[in-house]
């Protein structure tokens, strides 16, 4: 019997600073990032994740997720994950962790989000100035 697979839908991903498990299994993503506000670059974060749910698909996968530069769009972050959706009404959900990353300068990058080596979403994360507000002044 030969299997092939069905390529999947991916159905959300979120950026954010971190994914917790509950203990009756839910997750709870904290901090939803659309933006990294910078004071002063480089700036480095600890942790940041990308939460992801596939569906619709069979079979066993490769995701690829990646953060892209602002110049050469280069990877300055990659994580690769294996999953198998045994049914078509089966999800899967990935959290990919990029610890330890540091964005050079303010621009515009990009996270890219791959399966089977091909791109399946592709969104901005814009890296901003702001500035350095001390509380009191006015």
């Amino acid at each position: 019997m030969v299997t092939t697979n069905i390529l999947p839908d991916l159905q959300a991903a979120i950026l954010c600073e971190d994914v917790r498990q509950e203990i009756n299994g839910s997750q709870t993503l904290v901090g939803v990032i659309n933006v990294i506000p910078a004071p002063v670059v480089p700036i480095g974060l600890f942790k940041l994740c990308l939460w992801s749910r596939w569906c619709g698909g069979t079979g066993e996968f490769e995701q690829e997720s990646f953060v892209m530069s602002c110049d050469d769009d280069a990877p300055i972050a990659q994580a690769i994950v294996r999953f198998r959706l045994p049914a078509l009404d089966a999800h899967a959900t990935n959290v990919h962790v990029f610890g330890g990353i540091q964005f050079p300068k303010h621009g515009l990058y990009h996270i890219e989000i791959r399966i089977d080596d091909q791109i399946r979403l592709r969104f901005p994360l814009a890296v901003v100035a702001v500035q350095n507000q001390q509380p009191g002044i006015a």
